[in-house]
Protein backbone atom coordinates (compact mmCIF):
# COMPACT_ATOMS: atom_id res chain seq x y z
CA UNK A 1 0.00 0.00 0.00
CA UNK A 2 1.39 3.08 -0.97
CA UNK A 3 1.25 6.20 1.30
CA UNK A 4 -1.67 7.71 -0.27
CA UNK A 5 -3.73 4.82 0.35
CA UNK A 6 -2.29 4.63 3.84
CA UNK A 7 -3.52 8.38 4.74
CA UNK A 8 -6.76 7.69 3.38
CA UNK A 9 -7.00 4.40 5.13
CA UNK A 10 -6.73 6.35 8.69
CA UNK A 11 -9.28 9.29 7.64
CA UNK A 12 -11.88 6.33 6.59
CA UNK A 13 -11.13 4.36 9.70
CA UNK A 14 -11.65 7.62 12.13
CA UNK A 15 -14.98 9.06 10.17
CA UNK A 16 -15.98 5.29 11.04
CA UNK A 17 -15.28 5.18 14.37
CA UNK A 18 -16.52 9.05 15.32
CA UNK A 19 -19.78 7.90 13.47
CA UNK A 20 -20.34 4.63 15.68
CA UNK A 21 -19.25 7.20 18.95
CA UNK A 22 -22.02 9.25 18.17
CA UNK A 23 -24.46 6.95 17.02
CA UNK A 24 -23.65 4.53 20.22
CA UNK A 25 -22.79 7.66 22.61
CA UNK A 26 -24.44 10.73 22.10
CA UNK A 27 -26.94 10.61 24.84
CA UNK A 28 -24.46 9.79 27.31
CA UNK A 29 -22.49 12.48 25.89
CA UNK A 30 -25.68 15.46 26.76
CA UNK A 31 -25.63 13.33 30.39
CA UNK A 32 -21.80 13.64 30.81
CA UNK A 33 -21.89 17.65 29.87
CA UNK A 34 -25.12 17.88 32.16
CA UNK A 35 -23.53 16.38 35.31
CA UNK A 36 -20.04 18.64 34.50
CA UNK A 37 -22.74 21.93 34.42
CA UNK A 38 -24.58 21.04 37.37
CA UNK A 39 -20.90 20.06 39.22
CA UNK A 40 -19.53 23.95 38.26
CA UNK A 41 -23.06 25.25 39.38
CA UNK A 42 -22.73 23.77 42.94
CA UNK A 43 -19.30 25.70 43.12
CA UNK A 44 -17.48 21.82 42.42
CA UNK A 45 -14.52 21.44 41.04
CA UNK A 46 -13.25 18.78 37.86
CA UNK A 47 -10.07 17.14 37.98
CA UNK A 48 -9.10 15.01 35.28
CA UNK A 49 -6.34 12.28 35.00
CA UNK A 50 -4.63 9.84 32.27
CA UNK A 51 -1.79 8.42 31.18
CA UNK A 52 0.07 9.29 27.67
CA UNK A 53 -1.64 10.71 25.30
CA UNK A 54 -4.55 10.65 27.45
CA UNK A 55 -2.37 12.55 29.92
CA UNK A 56 -2.63 14.71 27.31
CA UNK A 57 -6.20 15.06 26.66
CA UNK A 58 -7.28 15.33 30.67
CA UNK A 59 -5.19 18.97 29.97
CA UNK A 60 -6.93 19.46 27.15
CA UNK A 61 -9.99 19.17 29.33
CA UNK A 62 -8.71 21.24 31.92
CA UNK A 63 -7.33 24.39 29.79
CA UNK A 64 -10.71 24.70 27.60
CA UNK A 65 -12.14 25.13 31.03
CA UNK A 66 -9.92 27.23 32.85
CA UNK A 67 -9.61 29.42 29.97
CA UNK A 68 -12.03 29.39 27.32
CA UNK A 69 -13.48 26.81 24.62
CA UNK A 70 -14.91 28.90 21.63
CA UNK A 71 -16.14 32.50 23.55
CA UNK A 72 -14.64 34.53 26.15
CA UNK A 73 -16.14 33.77 29.12
CA UNK A 74 -14.98 33.84 33.44
CA UNK A 75 -12.57 30.80 33.67
CA UNK A 76 -14.54 27.66 35.34
CA UNK A 77 -12.87 25.22 37.86
CA UNK A 78 -10.68 22.78 36.72
CA UNK A 79 -7.26 20.63 37.93
CA UNK A 80 -5.25 18.54 35.20
CA UNK A 81 -3.98 16.69 37.64
CA UNK A 82 -1.08 15.32 35.08
CA UNK A 83 0.24 18.98 35.22
CA UNK A 84 2.25 19.07 38.55
CA UNK A 85 5.41 17.38 37.35
CA UNK A 86 6.85 17.63 41.04
CA UNK A 87 3.64 16.36 42.80
CA UNK A 88 3.86 13.50 40.18
CA UNK A 89 7.32 12.57 40.66
CA UNK A 90 7.53 13.23 43.65
CA UNK A 91 4.64 10.87 44.73
CA UNK A 92 6.41 8.20 41.97
CA UNK A 93 9.58 8.77 44.01
CA UNK A 94 8.66 8.60 47.72
CA UNK A 95 5.77 5.97 47.52
CA UNK A 96 5.07 4.45 44.14
CA UNK A 97 3.71 5.22 40.63
CA UNK A 98 0.28 3.91 41.08
CA UNK A 99 -0.93 6.63 43.75
CA UNK A 100 0.21 9.55 41.65
CA UNK A 101 -3.02 11.00 40.96
CA UNK A 102 -4.82 9.22 44.32
CA UNK A 103 -3.04 10.62 46.54
CA UNK A 104 -3.68 14.80 45.02
CA UNK A 105 -7.31 13.36 44.58
CA UNK A 106 -7.48 12.49 48.62
CA UNK A 107 -5.87 16.01 49.42
CA UNK A 108 -7.86 17.97 46.48
CA UNK A 109 -11.04 16.54 46.11
CA UNK A 110 -14.52 17.38 47.65
CA UNK A 111 -18.06 15.60 47.74
CA UNK A 112 -19.28 18.15 44.46
CA UNK A 113 -16.25 17.45 42.76
CA UNK A 114 -16.31 15.82 38.77
CA UNK A 115 -13.23 13.31 38.60
CA UNK A 116 -12.61 12.94 34.49
CA UNK A 117 -10.72 10.25 33.83
CA UNK A 118 -9.11 9.72 30.12
CA UNK A 119 -8.08 5.95 29.33
CA UNK A 120 -8.10 4.18 26.02
CA UNK A 121 -7.81 0.57 27.83
CA UNK A 122 -8.95 0.90 31.56
CA UNK A 123 -5.88 -1.10 33.10
CA UNK A 124 -3.89 1.02 34.41
CA UNK A 125 -3.01 0.83 37.86
CA UNK A 126 -2.46 4.44 38.77
CA UNK A 127 -6.37 5.06 36.95
CA UNK A 128 -8.00 2.18 38.97
CA UNK A 129 -6.33 3.83 42.39
CA UNK A 130 -7.72 7.30 41.27
CA UNK A 131 -11.03 5.63 41.15
CA UNK A 132 -11.00 4.48 44.46
CA UNK A 133 -9.25 7.94 45.82
CA UNK A 134 -12.11 9.86 44.42
CA UNK A 135 -14.99 7.38 45.96
CA UNK A 136 -13.77 7.82 49.17
CA UNK A 137 -13.74 11.66 48.71
CA UNK A 138 -17.14 11.09 47.83
CA UNK A 139 -16.75 12.58 43.84
CA UNK A 140 -18.42 11.15 41.18
CA UNK A 141 -16.54 10.10 38.06
CA UNK A 142 -16.61 10.20 34.31
CA UNK A 143 -14.68 8.12 32.65
CA UNK A 144 -13.49 8.27 28.79
CA UNK A 145 -12.88 4.73 27.99
CA UNK A 146 -12.57 2.48 24.65
CA UNK A 147 -12.28 -1.37 24.02
CA UNK A 148 -14.27 -2.97 26.57
CA UNK A 149 -13.38 -0.59 29.49
CA UNK A 150 -10.86 -2.89 30.98
CA UNK A 151 -10.40 -3.19 34.39
CA UNK A 152 -11.31 0.53 35.31
CA UNK A 153 -15.00 -0.32 34.20
CA UNK A 154 -16.35 -2.61 37.09
CA UNK A 155 -14.87 -0.04 39.83
CA UNK A 156 -17.28 2.46 38.35
CA UNK A 157 -20.85 2.71 40.60
CA UNK A 158 -24.14 3.76 40.21
CA UNK A 159 -23.41 7.63 40.30
CA UNK A 160 -20.42 7.41 37.65
CA UNK A 161 -21.05 7.64 34.11
CA UNK A 162 -18.75 5.60 31.53
CA UNK A 163 -18.39 7.07 27.84
CA UNK A 164 -16.89 3.96 26.24
CA UNK A 165 -15.63 4.63 22.31
CA UNK A 166 -16.60 1.26 20.70
CA UNK A 167 -13.21 1.00 18.93
CA UNK A 168 -10.23 -1.73 19.91
CA UNK A 169 -7.57 0.81 18.46
CA UNK A 170 -5.84 3.31 20.87
CA UNK A 171 -5.71 5.91 18.40
CA UNK A 172 -9.36 6.10 17.22
CA UNK A 173 -10.41 5.71 21.01
CA UNK A 174 -8.09 9.27 21.12
CA UNK A 175 -8.95 10.15 18.26
CA UNK A 176 -13.27 9.96 19.78
CA UNK A 177 -12.22 11.07 23.36
CA UNK A 178 -11.07 14.52 21.71
CA UNK A 179 -13.59 15.34 19.92
CA UNK A 180 -16.42 14.29 22.85
CA UNK A 181 -13.94 16.59 24.73
CA UNK A 182 -14.73 19.26 22.34
CA UNK A 183 -18.47 18.80 22.48
CA UNK A 184 -18.85 18.59 26.46
CA UNK A 185 -17.07 21.58 26.27
CA UNK A 186 -19.39 23.34 23.83
CA UNK A 187 -22.63 22.06 25.64
CA UNK A 188 -21.03 23.25 28.94
CA UNK A 189 -20.49 26.73 27.56
CA UNK A 190 -24.16 26.32 26.26
CA UNK A 191 -25.55 25.59 29.89
CA UNK A 192 -23.90 28.03 31.88
CA UNK A 193 -23.52 31.29 29.59
CA UNK A 194 -26.44 30.31 27.07
CA UNK A 195 -26.20 30.95 23.30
Amino acid sequence: MNQQARIFQQFSAHQEATQETLLRLSDRIEAAAIRLSNCLLDDGKILTCGNGGSACEAQHLSSELINRYDRDRPGLPAIALTADIAAITSIANDYQFEQVFSKPILALGQPLDVLVIYTTSGQSANLLRAVTAAHDRGMTIMALTGRDGGALAPLLNENDLELRVPSEVTARVQEAHLLITHCLCDLIDLQLFGD
